[in-house]
């Protein structure tokens, strides 16, 4: 008998959990749907905000460098499947509770429900925008906030939850989790349970395409052409023939794409849901110490008088020859001009991004007066995208992609060194490019990938003949010089390289042919910036200051 019991017991405590975890799909898709139409609370959204802010920056820099957006893209759904399990283990404490009460109907259930649900998960959230606030100084969502978005999808939660066990029995409402007082009851628990699975498997069916497609959208959404078309402006000079040594046909596709076209432009931030900002409500204001502060919405910066440049950027988290470094042409108003009508008092030291996303960082109010220095909206002829930082992002040439802020809401100016959401967690804070190389013909680098259609090409497809190039860049102080070696650095040959598009981008090189016949041989290359400095041969990590070493790679 009482192996009975406990098999009783354990199969009405499996369909409890089930049918919490279907319940919760429900509720997660009523979330994602509100997320959606008003910009609500998505739980598991705070919770892989929370894993990133208590990740050390060591490994999240290795989780960047192996997997790229995908190590956040992961995070986020591993979130999601967590906030679905609560759901079902807090249907087990649901079925306790009701073993218990007598007397109980549908909607006490359903209100008992969504109760319970409700206060574990608001427990959770604030444990985790208080960890998120306290490790990483974001500013994730007011109480207020967290208390009115968690009540539709529990009471979601809640009324499913409690429909899928009702049914009726001789007159009476019974619940086919409760106790089978006889065996008739038993024979007829049966039925009942194949009804609750049918209805299991209904829910199912409904939710979880929208739950597919809802993350899809926010984890994707984007408002970017896709690829390039007849009527897309040409990115680059026009200049006629090749550059002297790149006449070869097998490096085109490299020189096509010394700007990268939008949608190849790398990407990383500190929360995969892009923020979606309303350009006709957006406001930059501008405060601190500042004589006039000063708020400006989208028309007025845009009509302010406006600089093009090219300008390359580059993640600190990219590894020797890694894919984490693009180069566009953008268009914006130098931030020294809109400082200047907000007159900065003398004792400023830094200038203070604050985002849409509750990003924040800082930059010597040094690099803030420099020509180069910009607040962008158009990227490669086009406004900005929404994950490029629409719509309004910094430019700060010679600094890490990190230091370059989007959907840039307030500047303020302050009088100490500020350390932002990363340098916080231990990145550097004098976050300089460090002068780098990188072989892309031949072999399969990574940074291929920033090079449309280059990607597509191998090594064989060019012929007896197959050239080496690449890529340089050493943020603003340009490249002097350009050294590649066949022979695994023991001798070495100066390579051409391409004028640069501007002082602020990646250069292009080549140094003519593989050797032909050659076996099992290594390419190296490294760089000379224009200061006279050659990049280090020491191979570091990009924790904490970025990457240095030779990229080599061996056929």
């Amino acid at each position: 008998m009482r192996s009975k019991y406990v098999a009783r017991n354990s199969r009405r405590l499996l369909v409890a959990f089930v049918a919490g975890l279907a319940a919760g799909a429900v509720a997660l898709a009523v979330s994602i749907m509100l997320k959606e139409s008003s910009d609500g609370l998505f739980l598991p959204e705070i919770a892989s905000q929370t894993l990133f802010s208590v990740t050390p920056g060591e490994i999240e820099s290795q989780a960047v460098q192996n997997f790229g957006p995908l190590a956040k893209y992961s995070a986020f759904i591993g979130s999601i499947i967590a906030t679905i399990v609560v759901f079902g283990i807090v249907a087990i404490f649901l079925d306790k509770l009701f073993s218990r009460l007598k007397g109980r109907g549908y909607l006490l259930e359903a209100l008992l429900s969504s109760a319970l649900s409700y206060i574990v998960f608001m427990v959770i959230a604030i444990t985790l925008v208080t960890i998120i606030q306290s490790r990483s100084g974001i500013q994730v969502v007011p109480l207020s906030l967290i208390f009115l978005s968690l009540i539709p999808y529990h009471l979601a939660f809640g009324f499913v939850f409690s429909s899928f066990f009702l049914r009726r029995a001789k007159g009476k409402s019974m619940d086919v989790i409760g106790p089978i007082p006889d065996k008739s009851i038993d024979t007829m628990d049966v039925k009942y349970s194949r009804s609750a699975f049918l209805r299991l498997i209904t829910a199912s069916a409904i939710v979880l395409p929208i739950i597919y497609l809802g993350v899809d959208r926010l984890l994707f959404r984007q408002n970017e052409i896709q690829e390039p078309t007849s009527a897309t402006p040409d990115l680059l000079p026009q200049t006629g023939s090749p550059p002297k040594g790149f006449e070869d046909p097998n490096l085109a596709t490299l020189l096509a794409s010394e700007v990268t076209p939008t949608y190849l432009f790398y990407r990383i931030d500190v929360n995969p849901i892009v923020p979606q900002v309303d350009s006709k409500s957006w406001n930059l204001t501008i405060k601190g110490l500042v004589e006039k502060p000063l708020t400006v919405n989208y028309d007025q910066i845009k009509s302010m008088p406006s600089v093009e440049e090219y300008v390359t950027l580059a993640c600190i988290s990219n590894k020797i020859g890694g894919d984490l470094i693009s180069t566009a042409l953008w268009k914006g108003v130098r931030l020294s001009y809109i400082l200047d009508m907000a007159a900065v008092k003398p004792n400023v030291k830094y200038v203070v991004f604050r985002c849409a996303d509750g990003y924040d960082v800082g930059i010597p109010i040094e690099r803030s007066q420099m020509d180069g220095t910009i607040l962008a909206y158009d990227m490669n002829y086009a406004p900005l995208t929404d994950k490029h930082g629409f719509p309004v992002r910094a430019i700060v040439p010679g600094l890490y992609g990190m230091m370059n802020a989007k959907w840039i809401t307030e500047i303020e100016l302050v009088d100490s060194v500020y350390e932002g959401y990363w340098q916080r967690l231990g990145w550097a804070n004098n976050a300089e490019d460090n002068t780098g190389s990188s072989i892309l013909i031949p072999g399969q680098a990574a940074a291929r990938q920033r090079f449309r259609m280059l990607d597509e090409t191998e090594a064989t497809s060019y012929g007896d003949k197959v050239p080496i190039a690449g890529i340089a860049f050493a943020g603003d102080r340009g490249i002097a010089k350009i050294e590649v070696s066949t022979d695994g650095g023991t001798t070495w040959k100066t390579a051409r390289v391409k004028d640069p598009l501007s002082q602020y981008t990646w250069v292009l090189w080549t140094a003519g042919y593989v050797p032909p016949n050659a076996e099992n041989y290594s390419i190296v290359v490294r760089a000379t910036d224009k200061t006279g400095k050659t990049q280090t041969a020491e191979m570091k990590p990009p924790f904490p200051s970025g990457a240095t070493g030779y990229h080599t790679i061996t056929i």
